[in-house]
């Protein structure tokens, strides 16, 4: 009897064969305490439509207790209540932006004497990424500010009334956030890609510097784009296109110092990070970081080129992360292939310290806290996630790599196997074998899960497949196979 015991985590960079005795794919499933188990459903949560993409959310609790979710399209601002009515605060003027990322192309756009004439140009400037929000609460007001719009804004929570300018505020910013400090930070400001404003402590409409206040500014010294900041412990990070600053308050005269904590870890898009107790992780350009102990480092992530070899890179502005704390895990939703939207999805779980992949279409999240579960947007439909078992037609499988005796000189035969479930029949297997990792692959099963389970299986290496019998809190430990060695022809 030889127990089906694979590490935890997929494992899915180079051959398929480099994945040999590691999960190779999966989808819906997530590893917890050494277990494979199913990630939990989604309901919807708001019949309300909504118009174009959400690319930004956000929710807080106001000081009457009542629950408030934000989200932000390329048009429109709304807010949702707890019972999922929307309302729609969009600024009058608002400037609107992109659904999708574009790439200028055109007379123009390069260099003169390049291509012929009537003929498209290729791009010379960077995309034009798809609009984004940065959402945050300051007290219990809501503050916005859109990428392609650049203005900040302000909700007092009257649902008849739309959100407003907020006075003297810079504008032509990329982005916003409120410290930890109760400063209001505009990022990228007065289109000036390395400068950071903010404004007096707890007032939110002064910003010209004096003895007697806080209000500042300061250019940072990158290379970079200053995309978004994220609150971590203590201090407030700043990500560009290219390295990673943080920013600390010290009180007056300068109020805050600037520290600058990575190089070479520009982040991918304004979403792709997520602050977590340890720090914060996001995604970069092939690969991800984690910022932790005053100092940035490179998150190995054993499914890199799963995910960078199949990223839509013209869309890579529509990546979005958010934690899910009660699981340790942190999730990025991706375009992958000639997919236009988010359609897949990868989780790294830092307490088991592994990696995982599925399909899901989300464009932005939010984690529980102020609401009892997370909350994610499809482009049309608010969800609530980590509910129930529902996936929308889908079923939760993990594979494996390849599985051989020894080095794989050997040919096995497989009789049965010993299935380890929390609730037997919950889970049905299917097995494929080859006698080179080129050769012709034989498929075998559907197995219905019994104890043990009679199998004809034979080659010099196989792989498993475990599928959901039924929607169900399902569990999977070690499995074992019963096996002979047979000759190496």
């Amino acid at each position: 009897m030889i127990p089906l015991q694979l590490p935890v985590g997929i494992y899915r960079n180079g051959t398929d064969y480099q994945s040999k005795g590691r999960w190779f794919d999966s989808n819906l499933i997530r590893f917890e305490n050494n277990t494979i188990k199913p990630i939990n459903g989604w309901r919807q949560k708001s019949d309300s439509s909504i118009t174009d993409v959400v690319r930004g959310a956000c929710t807080w609790r106001d000081n009457s207790g009542n629950l408030w979710l934000s989200a932000g399209t390329s048009s429109k601002l709304y807010v949702y209540n707890i019972s999922g009515i929307q309302y729609d605060i969009t600024p009058t003027g608002l400037v609107s932006g992109r659904v999708d990322s574009t790439s200028p192309t055109g007379f123009g756009n390069t260099l003169y004497g390049t291509s012929y004439y009537g003929v498209e140009r290729p791009v010379r400037d960077a995309p034009l990424m798809a609009t984004t929000w940065d959402l945050d609460n300051f007290g219990q007001n809501l503050i916005a500010c859109s990428v392609d719009d650049g203005k900040v804004y302000e909700w007092t929570l009257d649902t008849a009334q739309v959100a407003t300018q907020v006075t003297n505020a810079p504008v032509d910013n990329t982005g916003i956030i409120i410290t930890a400090e109760r400063f209001l930070f505009c990022l990228a400001a007065e289109n000036n890609p390395k400068l950071i404003k903010w404004s007096d402590r707890e007032d939110i409409n002064t910003w010209d510097p004096l003895a007697t206040n806080e209000a500042g500014d300061l250019e940072l010294q990158t290379s970079g784009e200053i995309l978004c900041a994220v609150r971590v412990q203590g201090e407030t990070l700043i990500l560009t296109t290219t390295d990673a600053h943080t920013a600390q308050y010290q009180g007056p005269p300068y109020v805050y110092g600037f520290d600058k904590v990575g190089s070479s870890c520009g982040i991918i898009s304004r979403k792709a990070v997520s602050s977590i107790d340890q720090g914060a992780i996001w995604m970069s350009e092939g690969s991800f970081h984690i910022y932790a102990g005053g100092k940035v480092q490179n998150l190995p992530c054993e499914v890199s080129d799963h995910i960078f070899t199949n990223l839509n890179t013209a869309q890579k502005s529509k990546v979005y992360s958010v934690s899910i704390s009660k699981k340790s895990e942190v999730w990025w939703f991706y375009p992958s292939g000639d997919s236009i939207e988010n359609n897949k999805y990868v989780i790294y779980n830092y307490k088991e310290n592994c990696w995982y992949i599925g399909d899901i279409e989300r464009t932005a999240a939010v984690d529980a806290g102020v609401f009892s579960k997370p909350v994610m947007f499809d482009t049309t439909k608010l969800y609530d996630h980590e509910i129930g078992f529902n996936y929308d037609g889908s079923s939760p499988f993990i594979e494996s790599g390849p599985i051989e005796i020894g080095n794989g000189d050997n040919v096995m035969m497989i009789n049965s196997m010993i299935p380890d479930e929390v609730t037997q029949g919950e889970v049905y297997a299917e097995f494929f074998s080859k006698f080179y990792p080129n050769g012709d692959e034989y498929s075998h099963g559907v197995y219905n899960m019994s104890n043990p389970t009679d199998l004809r299986v034979t080659g010099r290496q196989i792989r498993v497949r475990l599928t959901a019998n039924e929607n169900t809190d399902w569990r999977v430990g070690i499995n074992r196979l019963e096996l002979k060695q047979g000759g190496r022809r």
